[in-house]
């Protein structure tokens, strides 16, 4: 039905529907708002109500807790398990394939690609249940890693810690990898905010930025921590964005505060709770996340700038050849992958 242009959604919706679209509302709603609606609630707490100390007992918790995030997190498994994220997985829906199984005694570093507008299929996959991840690589603990500046603003932080998330840090990082009992898996979003930028759905080309980034094999190599490429099909469709071509005015204004703020400040098109033509919820459409096969890794302590491009090299490879090997499942045959 559309009224002054507007589509809005049948007023007879299933209820299971409802339920979905509720899910997901409820992680882009907290992503958005959670944080600066706490910030108020605090000062409006402190300034007129009798119950100023709540605030500072908070922000005394807030400093003592601060590097949480970056010493293994707060993974609350009953969380994770929430039926909310069956829901929200159902929503697209979101599909968890794996080509090997991955043998508990060794650690991982698995790669997102690509990062999409707000990584729905990395975080649906790897920081909640909702595909069922820990039944489908029994033994494997993943963890999820991100921007440090999503473990700032207050309470958001608390929510977002308890999936398991931890920050995409060297220190992080080297936390979770430098476990010596194995079933460990850090996965990381390798393009970042910045790939969002170039994120647009029905392209010729799918671009993922790669080539700069080799932090991560070095620390791959530091720790003999095994690579697995993955690849989420339908993560770049989920959303629509203002076109913004790479040297284009807007795309340099937003490549300037993406370096300043950290976040990428991508101009989006989703669609509302109960109509379709504009808001902050992703469209309806299909993520299959393909978990790849392992590249081995032997530990070596202090990898050569050679060892570290070589890696780089086959991990690239690997990457490539997973997405063609499924591409045709999910996207038409003239789509590539284009690598800066």
């Amino acid at each position: 039905m559309r009224i002054f242009g507007i589509e809005y959604a049948p007023l007879l919706v299933p209820l299971e529907r409802r339920k979905q679209t509720w899910a997901v509302f409820v992680w882009i709603g907290s992503f958005f708002f959670m944080g600066p609606i706490g910030v108020l609630g605090l000062l409006y707490m402190f300034f007129y109500t009798s119950f100023y100390f709540f605030p500072l007992l908070y922000i005394a918790w807030y400093v003592a807790d601060w590097k949480t995030a970056e010493t293994g997190g707060r993974r609350w498994n009953w969380v994770r398990k929430w039926s909310l994220w069956k829901d929200y997985a159902s929503y697209f829906p979101v599909t968890l394939v794996k080509e090997a199984e991955l043998d508990p005694q060794f650690n991982y570093f698995v790669g997102s690609h690509p990062h999409g507008i707000l990584c729905s299929g990395a975080f649906c996959n790897f920081a909640t249940e909702g595909t069922n991840v820990s039944q489908v690589f029994p033994g494997i603990t993943f963890t999820l890693t991100t921007l440090s500046c999503q473990f700032v603003m207050p309470f958001y932080r608390e929510f977002f810690m308890t999936s398991g998330a931890v920050t995409a840090s060297k220190n992080s990082i080297n936390y979770i990898l430098g476990s010596n009992s194995g079933g460990n898996a850090v996965v990381l979003v390798v393009g970042g905010a910045p790939e969002s930028l170039d994120t647009h759905p029905n392209l010729e080309n799918i671009s993922l930025i790669l080539k700069p980034r080799k932090g991560f094999i070095r620390l791959a190599l530091k720790h003999g921590a095994h690579l697995v490429p993955s690849f989420s099909f339908g993560e770049s469709e989920v959303y629509d964005q203002v076109d913004n071509p790479r040297g284009s005015r807007l795309r340099n204004i937003q490549d300037y505060l993406q370096k300043m703020i950290g976040l990428a400040p991508v101009i989006i098109k989703g669609r509302g709770i109960f109509q379709y033509s504009f808001g902050i919820i992703p469209y309806r459409r299909p993520i299959t996340t393909v978990v790849g096969k392992p590249i081995l890794v032997e530990r070596t302590g202090n990898p050569t700038e050679e060892q570290v491009d070589e890696l780089h090299a086959r991990y690239m490879e690997e990457l490539v050849a997973l997405f063609d090997r499924h591409k045709n499942k999910y996207y038409p045959s003239n789509i590539k992958l284009k690598i800066f």
